[in-house]
């Protein structure tokens, strides 16, 4: 498909949106790139009071609690929240341009992408967009999962292995698909029935 002469020309003229960022924005992901890559991203796994001080230092609002393994990458960690026992887990790309928000004792599988902007396709200069990411309480997100901008997940949900989450999730929910839907609802064993099974 070929572009006919008038979006051409509105193509040359606006090659690249003007970044949104302050210079006050760029240089502190400078540095927070070079904390990222020494200081945090060799820590020992089990150092992730350490990993969560230099979180803190840059601005995260994580607590004492919460567990952030030494090969996740976060793009802004001022725009992070994390509950009690919210964790983050290896290889887990973070891109918290706008708010990304984790609930307590929700777990982020291995190499999962939050994604926390888009880009206007309707403008030529194609800005990028910004939008908040919330992920509930007891929510785990398995492994490989890309999960959309704008995009709420409900308290309890699972999100299956290898899915996109490009819409909300309802509560107490099992998701899976591209897009992920519910495919049923989560229950949970009691602690007498699973004593029983010991």
């Amino acid at each position: 498909m070929s572009l006919d002469s008038d979006q051409q020309q509105v193509r040359q003229e606006d090659e690249h949106a003007p970044s949104p960022h302050t210079l006050k924005n760029k240089l502190m992901r400078a540095l927070w790139g070079v904390v990222q890559s020494t200081l945090f991203g060799l820590s020992p796994k089990p150092c992730h009071r350490w990993r969560l001080m230099l979180l803190k230092l840059f601005g995260a609002n994580v607590t004492s609690k919460s567990r952030v393994y030494p090969r996740v990458k976060i793009w802004a960690p001022w725009n992070l929240t994390m509950g009690d026992f919210a964790t983050l887990g290896d290889d887990v790309d973070c891109y918290c341009v706008a708010q990304i928000i984790i609930g307590e004792r929700s777990t982020v599988s291995q190499y999962s992408y939050l994604c926390g902007a888009t880009h206007d396709h309707t403008n030529p200069k194609l800005p990028l967009v910004p939008k908040d990411i919330v992920i509930g309480a007891d929510v785990w997100i398995a492994a490989d999962v890309f999960v959309g901008p704008g995009v709420t997940i409900g308290d309890g949900v699972v999100v299956g292995a290898r899915s996109s989450v490009f819409g909300d999730l309802p509560e107490w929910c099992v998701c899976v698909g591209t897009p992920a839907k519910p495919t049923g609802p989560r229950e949970l064993k009691s602690s007498t029935q699973e004593g029983a099974t010991l």
